[in-house]
């Protein structure tokens, strides 16, 4: 494996799956974080490939000292205060110099979620092995090290996933990603996730795909933002058509939210769900 590594994604949908082989996680609410333990140094990579060990460098003292030689994990940076998980604290370790990241780590420490293995010291590259093996791979790996290294929970309950869905938003956890039993590791929006979000009414200003079946919506939100809106379902495409054909053909134009799309007559009013988290995700689920 070269550094850096094209990492998985997940999905927003508006539900948890269901049904047999597929396992839920606790998913944090922090920065992305790749661990790379070599056998001299520690490198932590964010999301986009970036190096940013040095605004990291508690959570690569604690690899260095912890983790053998040949070990990649994936997880999460995530930084406590008062007994929750704080986004604006990550962000702001994220975005300082490495000066001021030292400070911060002395007064708030972070705390490493690994929920993956993508290389282990004495099996090499194991991307290509299903979830419940690399977890397995990552459990053992992790038994005895401690904290700030920890594995995220994970179950294939769907029940206790809902219940840590339901109970563990006030602790500041964003919601739970579902991943296939059966699944390698790869790049690409291979994952589930379902995040906390409020339902709230957005007015439809345009929409993409074409006036008989349209396949999203761009909505304004109440707080006045544009949004373009996950795939809708057959029964609420085929609401909006109908309302499209009876107000008219509209413009193409652009936006730097939602791309390009055609305008819409004002009067259509949806319910959609919003995510209450940095992240705006608007799921479509129903037509006013």
């Amino acid at each position: 494996m070269r550094f850096p590594v094209d990492v998985a994604l997940a999905q927003a949908v508006p539900r948890l799956p269901t049904g047999a082989g597929w396992w839920y996680e606790i998913k944090f609410d922090g920065h992305r974080s790749v661990i790379w333990r070599s056998a001299d140094t520690v490198h932590v990579q964010a999301r986009s490939g970036r190096d940013v060990t040095p605004v990291w460098m508690d959570l690569a003292l604690a690899a260095f000292t912890h983790l053998r030689p040949g070990t990649v994990l994936d997880g999460e940076a995530v930084v406590y205060r008062d007994g929750r998980v704080d986004f604006g604290a990550a962000q702001s370790r994220a975005s300082s110099s490495p000066p001021r990241a030292r400070q911060l780590a002395e007064e708030w420490p972070a705390t490493f979620a690994a929920w993956d293995i993508l290389q282990h010291p004495d099996l090499g590259d194991v991307r290509g092995r299903p979830y419940t093996e690399r977890r397995g791979l990552l459990l053992d790996l992790l038994a005895a090290v401690p904290p700030p290294l920890q594995p995220v929970p994970a179950t294939d309950d769907v029940e206790v996933a809902q219940a840590w869905y339901e109970t563990l938003h006030e602790q500041g956890i964003e919601g739970i990603v579902a991943k296939r039993a059966s699944s390698p590791y790869r790049a690409g929006r291979i994952w589930q996730k379902v995040r906390h979000a409020d339902t709230v009414d957005a007015e439809v200003v345009g929409y993409t795909g074409p006036a008989a079946r349209p396949r999203a919506l761009v909505v304004e939100l109440p707080d006045g933002r544009h949004a373009l809106s996950q795939a809708l379902t057959a029964p609420i495409a085929a609401a909006v058509s109908a309302h499209i054909v009876d107000s008219g053909p509209g413009k193409r134009t652009r936006s730097r939210e939602a791309g390009s799309y055609t305008t819409v007559a004002p009067g259509l009013t949806v319910e959609v769900l919003a995510g209450t988290t940095r992240h705006s995700v608007v799921t479509v689920t129903r037509v006013r």
